[in-house]
């Protein structure tokens, strides 16, 4: 790409300043709506533009804003900065080194959904990213980008910071609206969902913090140039976390249906010298596992094209898995990680995760029985479809998915107990 538009700071030297920020352009998107547009207007430009939610869902943003129940006040905006999917850096990287777009682009999402509090809630990892964020916040307090009657109009708004405690599930909308009122974070049972009761009960917008950095320059250069880029379902521009079996790891900025191949080859460097692409996760731990086929290194990464190979784009964390590694190996580790993270508040993801980890264990040892692989099918399996929340469904997909196109890898552990 010839220019960044979600890490200017690649192009921009210091554009984590905020004199460096306005010289170019900063805040003037968000001065034009607040003078010159409705709340609706906006509205109707991100829905124009056909933003989606970065990070994970995929869900169209304006219409998730349009979604507020009608006449109930006070309305809330949550930033979303709860990274906490293996294999995502993107937000990080948004939040260290250009802090102002995404600020600003709540200061829009709040204008357009009519809240005048907004909060963005941190894992609890990023105490450091969060004492940052204070800073910035205080200086444009000062510098009259957050605070009442902002210029000159009857809109007020101001923003704070929240630090979590480091739990994967306050990813989760409502396990992190809970978490935000002071609760344990817990997915709540919904309907409702968070439009109509949120925060507090009220009503209430979360979006994840890619998503909100992507606002000012839709409303600054207009919804036909963000539609210019990426596919016609998925427009626009999507940060990739590239990691695991790759020369060079990162965050990559491409458009919407660039391919697996151009991803992992022409910005990653490719898999090390004499190896083969074995395996993706497209989405993190989160992922049905893709083979790395031919066909599937040149499918198009964007939402329509990996749902049809049977994954999810997901927040677009992706891990190349080369052919030294087990497929058991890696179905084991994301069990480990989903049965640690599991809030224990349903039954068939406290229980199934404990468990599929537990077989997965013992297959791994050596010391499984023949019939081991086929448990640990039939354990994922019933937890499907189950679980009050996405966690649950998640544990399972690497584990179902691997078994599935990499039997043979679990097998082979019952032969040689390697």
């Amino acid at each position: 790409m010839a220019e960044h538009i979600l890490l200017r700071h690649r192009d921009i030297p210091d554009i984590d300043e905020l004199d460096v920020y306005l010289q170019h352009g900063g805040f003037a998107a968000f001065r034009t709506l607040v003078t010159t547009k409705t709340p609706q207007e906006v509205i109707d430009e991100v829905k124009a533009s056909g933003l989606r939610g970065r990070g994970g869902a995929g869900f169209p943003t304006g219409g998730k804003w349009s979604f507020l129940t009608s006449g109930v006040f006070p309305r809330y905006v949550v930033a979303n900065a709860d990274e906490s999917e293996p294999g995502t850096f993107k937000d990080r990287e948004i939040l260290e080194r250009n802090p102002f777009q995404f600020l600003e682009g709540v200061a829009i999402c709040a204008y357009a959904s009519q809240a005048k509090t907004a909060y963005v809630y941190c894992r609890g990892e990023f105490w450091d990213l969060a004492r940052g964020l204070d800073e910035d916040l205080g200086l444009l307090r000062r510098r009259g980008f957050l605070g009442q009657h902002l210029f000159g109009s009857d809109c007020s708004l101001d923003i704070h910071t929240h630090l979590g405690a480091g739990a994967y599930i306050c990813g989760e909308e409502t396990a992190l609206l809970e978490s935000l009122e002071g609760k344990l974070g817990q997915p709540r049972l919904r309907p409702p969902f968070p439009a109509a009761e949120g925060l507090y009960g009220k009503p209430t917008v979360i979006n994840n913090v890619e998503t909100l950095t992507n606002l000012p320059p839709i409303i600054q250069r207009g919804a036909a140039w963000y539609r210019a880029m990426g596919t016609e379902k998925s427009p626009g521009v999507k940060v990739f976390s590239l990691s695991g079996s790759v020369q060079r790891p990162g965050n990559y900025e491409l458009p919407l249906g660039a391919t697996f191949r151009e991803l992992i080859f022409d910005r990653g460097g490719g898999v090390p010298a004499g190896r083969k692409v074995k395996a993706i996760l497209p989405a993190g731990a989160s992922s049905t596992i893709l083979p790395g086929t031919e066909a599937v290194l040149d499918t198009p990464m964007d939402y329509e094209s990996v749902a049809a190979l049977g994954s999810a784009l997901g927040s677009a964390s992706v891990i190349v898995v080369d052919d030294r590694f087990d497929l058991s190996w890696v179905a084991l580790k994301t069990s480990r990680f989903f049965k640690h993270e599991s809030c224990g508040k349903c039954t068939p993801c406290r229980e199934g995760t404990y468990w599929m980890m537990h077989v997965a264990e013992r297959i791994e040892a050596g010391g499984g029985r023949p019939e081991d692989v086929s448990l640990l099918d039939t354990v994922a399996r019933q937890i499907q479809g189950k679980c009050l929340c996405a966690l649950g469904e998640f544990s399972t997909m690497p584990v179902v998915s691997a078994i599935e196109r990499f039997r043979a890898d679990f097998e082979a552990h019952m032969t040689d107990g390697r």
